[in-house]
């Protein structure tokens, strides 16, 4: 164990080989549907040895197992582990070196399509980020309902719509802009990081001059750039329609009520509202609000940002051609140093498959199921190296690592050699995730 004095107070955290570790540190609060505010004092020793709550999920109640994409990723990364969900889910967790000061910091937003996962699955661990000087920060946020609902009377209250799950991921930004030097980070040298959903949420913060400031540059995990026109936020206002209904399916008379709904309620209506549309992807995730996402994305996008960029896809990703040719169009529109992932995961057919890298960029291959050999811890290290260098400097160049250089139309391949290529569109799949081939 070890407590540390922080401005908010004392904090007991684990000690372990390579870091401190402080799980579930509560950075805000914020009641069903309103606005999070920071925390800005604790009493007595708080105590993070544990994990925080996740964000309560349709996974708790529908997980669906008889699909074979939520199966496949439930063994992938959650099997036999176990979790809590409340709705005070705003924690984070932080790994910092056991000595030192002014350690560059990389938060990480996970992915789940903005309506599921948090930030203590099997494949997120900062330990080996920490053992290369490197704090390492994992957040939670409000997801699906609780971070994407949307509604008139609260907006009219609030002055802005729905987004309650992006602005945590700001405010959790201030927070570790404000706290991190107690923990031995620099608050001027932040890295976002995101892989999926988180990557496309730093698309957006990226886009939002109010968090300026708040980080210096930007690591996309399979969901850099602009997406198809059929993926973009909508404006608030549209999806209001998806939510009246689930209110009114749930039985509720007035938006109170609503709030006071318990879980089980809520989540039965929802899956009846899921059966009779086909919009629901469209209607939980972040929307056009005129705060954090002042206007449509393909118009804020057009001018070059500000930020040094990496960006990275699977040879089976998400999408992975359109994957590819929006990445590299914007990476070079943005000067950004790019990665192809094209190192098939041992143990099944589904080669390089979307998130199948998160295990390699975190240095946890040990805690799968999957057969990875020398070569794939290997990779994984290099992996690490490159992110950590970048996080850094913004060059994710180093002693013992093959050049990384930012060349339009070309990327770091990691495949049986590591080198600069072209991406082979050959070797890119183009499956779905419910195209997954399950044993």
């Amino acid at each position: 164990m070890v407590i540390l004095h922080t401005r908010l107070g004392s904090i007991q955290g684990n000690e372990r080989e390579n870091c401190y570790e402080f799980l579930g540190v509560r950075y805000a609060k914020a009641d069903r549907f309103e606005y999070c505010s920071l925390v800005t004092r604790w009493d007595g020793t708080y105590d993070a040895t544990k994990v925080g709550d996740a964000c309560p999920q349709k996974r708790q109640y529908y997980p669906h197992y008889e699909n074979k994409a939520r199966a496949f990723y439930l063994k992938e990364f959650r099997e036999h582990d176990t979790y809590t969900y409340s709705e005070d889910c705003l924690n984070l967790s932080i790994w910092a070196p056991k000595d030192g000061e002014k350690h560059p910091v990389i938060v990480f937003i996970h992915g789940g399509g903005f309506d599921s996962c948090c930030n203590s699955e099997s494949n997120i661990d900062g330990d080996k980020y920490a053992k290369r000087g490197v704090i390492m920060v994992a957040i939670n946020y409000r997801v699906g309902v609780f971070g994407y609902f949307t509604n008139k009377e609260n907006s009219d209250k609030n002055g802005r719509d729905g987004n309650f799950g992006l602005d945590d991921q700001m405010k959790a930004m201030m927070w570790v802009k404000e706290n991190i030097a107690d923990y031995g980070g620099d608050p001027l040298n932040i890295t976002l990081m995101g892989q999926s959903a988180g990557a496309i949420s730093i698309q957006y913060l990226c886009l939002n001059e109010k968090c300026d400031g708040l980080f210096n540059r930007a690591i996309m995990m399979s969901g850099a750039g602009l997406f198809p026109k059929f993926a973009l936020p909508r404006r608030a206002e549209d999806t209001r329609n998806y939510w009246d209904q689930l209110m009114e399916i749930a039985g509720v008379k007035s938006l109170d009520e609503f709030k006071a709904l318990d879980h089980q309620s809520l989540f039965d209506a929802w899956e009846k509202l899921k059966d009779l549309r086909k919009d629901n992807t469209y209607n939980t995730m972040p929307v056009v609000d005129g705060y954090l996402i002042e206007k449509p994305i393909d118009e804020m996008i057009k001018n070059p940002l500000k930020k040094d960029y990496m960006i990275g896809y699977t040879n089976n990703d998400m999408y992975a051609l359109i994957m590819m040719k929006i990445g590299m169009k914007f990476a070079k529109d943005n000067n950004a140093y790019t990665y192809f992932f094209d190192i098939d995961a041992p143990g099944d057919k589904n080669k390089a498959f979307h998130s199948s890298d998160l295990r390699y960029a975190f240095g946890t291959l040990n805690k799968s199921w999957r057969p990875y050999g020398e070569y794939d811890y290997k990779v994984s290290e290099m992996m690490i190296d490159y992110f950590s260098n970048f996080a850094k400097n913004g060059n994710p160049n180093g002693e013992n690592l093959p050049i990384w250089v930012v060349k339009p139309g070309k990327s770091l391949h990691f495949a049986n050699e590591i080198k600069m290529v072209k991406p082979p569109k050959f070797r890119l799949f183009c499956n779905t995730i419910y195209g997954l081939k399950v044993r």
